[in-house]
């Protein structure tokens, strides 16, 4: 996350507060005027609107009654409850509020000194990668007086309904926040990343161990300052129905609490330790809960010791915020976002990540070498996208990928605002690739993220050692958008953008002359290697040379069948000079020689995988050694062939 802020539209909230004061006038906001056109673009509110201000609204107006908490938002007229669940997260997080509502207090209402308030205020969103300030003023949509949007429970308490204005000016109008998903609003606060759950599908409640694995994991994302909200799928005619249950189909539930309930009272409880693990939320209309067993005057709470009960901060009223059981919740919510703020610190208690940034577009040309627009792996032209290496240098890591296409939300006034279908695939390459994939050869598909119209798209995987080439695509070929990709890693992984698609021409190139072909070598395997010990086993690695320079792999433990999995790609100024691989054994001492196999590396020679011979060096090349080795050479005169 970048920590610079950049004015939206331009606009300065310091300057333009300043000179609202010097000229003692309240300020209009000239780029999201009190009119229909900041409302809406199909569809009208239910009434007249007078556009008021705070202090017309209530005699005593603040930012803040007895501070913030989740309970101060209620949804109002638009259906943008999963805006209103993302904030009432915002809410429970501190150290996340106090960045997108800044100088709160210098923002706020001062009795004392009124001629210091301009009708202005600003807040922050974190904006397709970047921290972006929104100035708004404080005229705010009323019916019959009362506000027709988001409100707090306090009637003078007016930060959720400031803060609702901006997220709509930033997309256009309050009519642009209708329906979407929590997830894209708790990034926009925060800059986390948001992976989705498929609680249906994976069907946590029937595996007992997953169950348990989840719940460590959404405990762990909510200790370290994540926020998590959860769904129930809903047909188009279901929208907003209520269950019998309680709970509402097609509606956004921001997640205020996961934790391990003591059972038991007083020391029996203390020394028994026996718990049970709940996760409370909170319905966006501030009413409606869930009816179900630990529902708020339910019998289960009889197994809670007052202390506990105390410590859950538990009331008995319909204030829509309520418990359950974690196994029912994993039960009757068939979707959840979990937003994980990734710690990227030098320095820190918890795992620290790696993180590469990346910004690219899906733009069309009608040359194949510059078209980056190819879709995705259904269609021939696939290679034809944006292309990112990346290196994972540990034994194994755990890499997570998010791709985020730009909000499409603002141009929905144009009939335009769909989001694309996007995706992406990660392939492992050869280990000395340099430049753009035009061929696919022994490159292996190691994993692909789901295609779906969201604004982002989430993985999580486990890579072995390698080189590996991510490629965002959209779903059909040719539609052109822009892109943000985010790669976190345990370790550097030298993440970059594979932009050249063959070796430059240098001024030197004369000199030292232009490679005359590229030659593909994929080792796959070897079989019945020499025994190397005492054991009757091996270590053995395989390095590929060609004009001075080298592939080597990892070291395959204990082993006379290596499956290799090796390759390497080389531009080579001398087609006539052959390619060696080798196979070693890992020694303490000395590596020893195992073996070798010499090719031509002729464009003419089998594309084939082929099963060579092992063989000496020197002047006994001709003597054969214990083992083969399977191996595919291709070669092309086409420098983009490959």
């Amino acid at each position: 996350m970048f920590s610079s802020v950049v004015p939206f539209k331009n606009q300065h909230y310091a300057e333009l507060k300043k000179d609202c004061i010097h000229n003692k006038k309240l300020f209009e906001d000239p780029e999201f005027p009190a009119s229909n056109s900041s409302l809406f673009y199909r569809q009208p509110p239910p009434g007249v609107v007078e556009w008021k201000r705070p202090g017309d609204i209530s005699s005593d107006p603040h930012l803040f009654v007895e501070g913030i908490s989740s309970h101060d938002l209620n949804q109002g007229e638009v259906g943008n409850c999963w805006f209103v669940a993302a904030s009432s997260c915002l809410a429970l997080k501190p150290h996340l509020w106090k960045k997108v509502i800044p100088d709160w207090e210098e923002q706020d209402w001062d009795p004392k000194h009124p001629e210091n308030y301009a009708g202005i205020f600003h807040f922050q969103f974190w904006v397709f990668g970047q921290w972006t300030d929104v100035v708004v003023d404080d005229r705010l949509p009323t019916i019959n007086g009362r506000l027709i949007y988001c409100q707090s429970n306090s009637k003078n308490e007016f930060w959720s309904a400031l803060l609702e204005k901006a997220y709509a000016k930033l997309y256009g109008c309050y009519e642009s926040l209708k329906g979407g998903n929590t997830g894209d609003a708790v990034v926009d606060f925060s800059g986390a990343v948001c992976e989705p759950i498929n609680l249906e599908e994976e069907a946590f409640y029937k595996d007992q161990e997953k169950q348990n694995h989840l719940f460590e994991n959404l405990l762990k994302v909510y200790e370290r300052g994540g926020i998590i909200s959860c769904s129930i799928k809903a047909e188009e005619h279901e929208i907003e129905f209520k269950k019998a249950n309680g709970l509402v189909k097609g509606h956004a539930y921001s997640v205020t609490a996961v934790k391990n309930v003591r059972l038991g009272h007083g020391l029996i409880a203390f020394f028994k330790n026996e718990t049970i693990p709940m996760i409370r939320m909170r319905n966006p209309w501030g009413q409606k809960e869930w009816n179900g067993p630990w529902s708020d005057s339910s019998e289960e709470w009889a197994k809670i010791g007052d202390m506990e009960r105390k410590n859950l901060g538990l009331t008995v009223e319909d204030d829509g915020e309520f418990w359950m059981s974690f196994e029912d919740w994993c039960k009757q919510f068939t979707d959840a976002d979990v937003c994980r703020i990734i710690n990227t610190s030098v320095i820190s208690v918890h795992k620290t990540w790696n993180e590469v940034l990346h910004f690219g577009s899906w733009t069309k040309h009608g040359d194949p070498l510059l078209n980056r627009c190819g879709g995705c792996g259904n269609n021939k032209t696939f290679l034809q996208n944006p292309q990112y290496m990346f290196d994972v240098t540990k034994e194994t890591d755990e890499v997570l990928i998010t791709l985020q296409q730009k909000d499409r939300r603002i141009l929905r006034k144009t009939g335009q605002g769909e989001n694309l279908s996007i995706g992406f695939s990660i392939l492992k390459v050869e280990l000395n690739r340099k430049y753009r994939i035009h061929r696919l050869l022994s490159q292996k598909l190691m994993e692909t993220s789901i295609f779906i119209n969201s604004r982002s798209v989430f993985l999580r995987c486990n890579l072995p050692q390698g080189r590996y080439v991510i490629i965002p695509t959209t779903f059909q070929a040719g539609e052109p958008g822009e892109f943000m990709l985010r790669i976190f890693t345990d370790v550097d992984s030298g993440c970059r953008e594979l932009t050249e698609d063959k070796p430059k021409v240098k001024c030197w190139t004369p000199l030292f002359g232009y490679p005359q072909v590229v030659t593909h070598v994929s080792v796959r395997n070897a079989e019945g290697l020499e025994n190397q010990d005492q054991t009757g086993g091996a270590d053995p690695y395989v390095i590929i040379y060609c004009e001075g320079k080298s592939v080597k792999s990892t070291i395959h433990k204990d082993t006379l069948n290596p499956e290799f999995d090796t390759s390497g790609v080389f531009y080579r100024k001398k087609p006539t000079k052959p390619i060696t691989v080798e196979v070693w054994n890992s020694n303490a001492v000395k590596d020893e020689f195992m073996g070798q196999v010499v090719l031509s590396g002729s464009p003419k020679d089998t594309q084939n995988y082929q099963k060579l011979q092992l063989r000496k060096r020197g002047s006994n090349m001709a003597d054969e050694m214990p083992g083969s080795i399977i191996l595919c050479v291709v070669t092309e005169s086409e420098l983009t062939a490959i």
